[in-house]
């Protein structure tokens, strides 16, 4: 049955760690600043205010915040343009891998 609260899957951080395939995107919806300030090698930077414009290239797109609250709106936007999305849960407050950029 089609449902318009259509539910966006998630993974944990642990497992975004451990598997993210190559044929994926992972965005980061923070703001430039915050994606600055320390961000995952592979994540590329769509502001939240900015992913309606968004065209993804691959087959599957994570979505990563600092919470997991932006990352969940950006992936219903992104679940509505026919993409196969994924939310990560608890967003980089979460995540224990490596990180470029920050201090």
């Amino acid at each position: 049955m089609f449902s318009l609260f259509q539910k966006i899957p998630t993974i944990s951080t642990q497992e975004l760690a451990e598997k993210l395939p190559d044929n994926s995107e992972l965005l980061d919806v923070r703001t430039p600043q915050e994606y600055r300030s320390g961000h995952i090698a592979k994540a590329k930077n769509v502001p939240l205010n900015k992913i309606g414009g968004y065209t993804a290239k691959a087959d599957q797109v994570y979505v990563i915040c600092q919470s997991g609250m932006r990352s969940k709106q950006a992936a219903k936007v992104l679940s509505k343009k026919g993409y196969n999305v994924v939310n990560v849960r608890g967003g980089m407050n979460l995540w224990t891998g490596k990180t470029v950029g920050g201090k």
